[in-house]
């Protein structure tokens, strides 16, 4: 396991595939992107393995707020350091933001609230008491009083 830090980063460099017409990131592209490296911070910064905790305890993290701000386009051949801090940690959903960085500039930002889905019944469900430890672990500074969070469920 990682040291605990309150940043996770991770190098993407942008391909032919992430790319539209006009040779720029085609914008879902970053979505992705964004969602991979969600998967790597489990994994890597957490020490919670993001697929048996999908495919084996059947625990989703969907978005189910987002806002995204494109600043510059990315073409084939950029490296791009996608960042992810954790802002806020609920009873059933986490704040992150991403940054996408490439040659000192803001290519992409973004603003997401992922909320724990029983993947059984489709509704949101308390945060499993070990991510609530690893998400605590990776940034104290991110908890939330209980009290303020608004219950978002998944329709």
């Amino acid at each position: 396991m990682m040291e605990a830090s309150t940043r996770f980063e991770r190098p993407v460099r942008i391909r032919f595939s992430h790319c539209d017409p006009a040779g720029i990131v085609f914008f879902p592209q970053y979505l992705v992107m964004t969602n991979a490296l969600v998967e790597d911070w489990f994994n890597e910064a957490l020490d919670i393995n993001y697929a048996a905790m999908i495919s084996k305890r059947r625990v989703g993290l969907p978005i189910v707020k987002l806002d995204c701000t494109f600043s510059r386009p990315s073409q084939m051949g950029d490296t791009l350091m996608l960042s992810l801090t954790l802002d806020r940690i609920g009873a059933r959903s986490v704040g992150i933001v991403i940054d996408a960085q490439a040659q000192g500039e803001t290519r992409f930002h973004a603003r997401q609230v992922l909320v724990t889905t029983s993947l059984e019944s489709g509704v949101s469900i308390d945060i499993p008491d070990d991510i609530r430890a690893a998400l605590t672990r990776f940034n104290p500074a991110a908890l939330a009083e209980v009290k303020d969070e608004v219950k978002e469920t998944r329709s």
